[in-house]
């Protein structure tokens, strides 16, 4: 899927609840690590992604809405995949390796219904049948963009996937994006964020001092999984994931802030020589479309326009 045979991508949602999951399984696994920026992270098992630790491989990343609630739902993945015999190897049994991230969708749709066990399992069913889908679904089913004026001025905004391919180079990249920031064009214009009487207004300046009075903390979060085919090291795979955040800083305005958990993790699966700079700017590359992808697929909801409502 996406490039490549041995990655497969599943979606889980409850579109009333405006939340969901979002699942990359990396059959026979995958050397992974991960880069994380912002003050507000959630997460579960990316402190063994760190270059020093002893971890070399996972079987999988999951992206899920709900807050820290969401990472209920690696429980459900690792169910999945130990069910098919997958994770590292222990002389008793062997024990999946799922990192996982989580955005904070509680102020859109229900804060009282978030991704579970039984959805993160939902996820991997769907992964095995390539059920997976761009915009308002899966983990971005409840994301928005565009906060630091408060979620009355926010617009809708989803999961969206960039890839590219360089002489048998593959390098692909899901983003969820759900930023307190706007998201910018190649030429620096807000195509999706902060808006009012249907006009951006990031065009009228403001931007600080009502940023330092409106968003929540620890509500927003953008997430990025990269996957390639590239031969690398994880010390490498920390190096893309670091030059990953380059395309959020190009495309999110502002990024990295305190109400900002941004994380990029970066897998390969070992197959084709390459260059590591070569990488990394090809991930920039995939970033920078899937974040584009996740705002322009979006599917607007009541009391929030998308970028697709504002163009008809």
């Amino acid at each position: 899927m996406f490039g490549f045979d041995r990655l497969n991508v599943g979606i889980s949602e409850d579109p009333e609840a405006c939340t969901g999951c979002t699942v990359l399984i990396f059959n026979d696994g995958a050397r992974a690590s991960v880069d994380i920026r912002g003050a507000s992270p959630g997460t579960r098992e990316t402190a063994l992604l760190s270059p020093e630790k002893q971890m070399d491989r996972i079987d999988a990343i999951l992206l899920t809405g709900g807050s820290a609630f969401g990472l209920a739902a690696a429980t459900g993945v690792m169910k999945f995949l130990s069910r098919q015999g997958m994770g590292y190897k222990t002389p008793w049994k062997a024990v999946p390796i799922v990192p996982a991230a989580v955005v904070f969708d509680l102020n859109v749709g229900s804060a009282d219904r978030f991704p579970d066990e039984a959805m993160g399992y939902a996820a991997c069913e769907a992964a095995m049948k390539s059920e997976f889908r761009n915009g308002s679904h899966g983990a971005g089913t409840g994301a928005t963009v565009g906060k630091w004026a408060g979620l009355e001025c926010a617009m809708k905004s989803g999961q969206g996937t960039g890839f590219a391919e360089i002489k048998g180079l593959k390098v692909f990249a899901l983003a969820v994006v759900n930023a307190v920031g706007d998201i910018l064009d190649e030429n620096g214009r807000v195509i999706a964020g902060a808006l009012k009487n249907g006009k951006f207004l990031a065009a009228g300046g403001g931007m600080t001092e009502r940023l330092a009075a409106a968003p929540v903390l620890g509500t927003n979060t953008t997430l990025v999984a990269l996957v390639t085919n590239a031969r690398l090291s994880k010390v490498e795979l920390n190096r893309v994931a670091q030059r990953g955040h380059d395309a959020l800083a190009r495309k999110i305005v502002p990024v990295h802030t305190s109400y900002d958990g941004d994380s990029v993790f970066a897998a390969s699966f070992n197959e084709a020589e390459a260059q590591l700079d070569l990488v990394a700017a090809m991930a920039v590359e995939v970033i920078e479309k899937a974040i584009d992808d996740a705002v322009k697929s979006a599917d607007p909801i009541e009391g929030l326009p998308s970028y697709s409502s504002l163009r008809r």
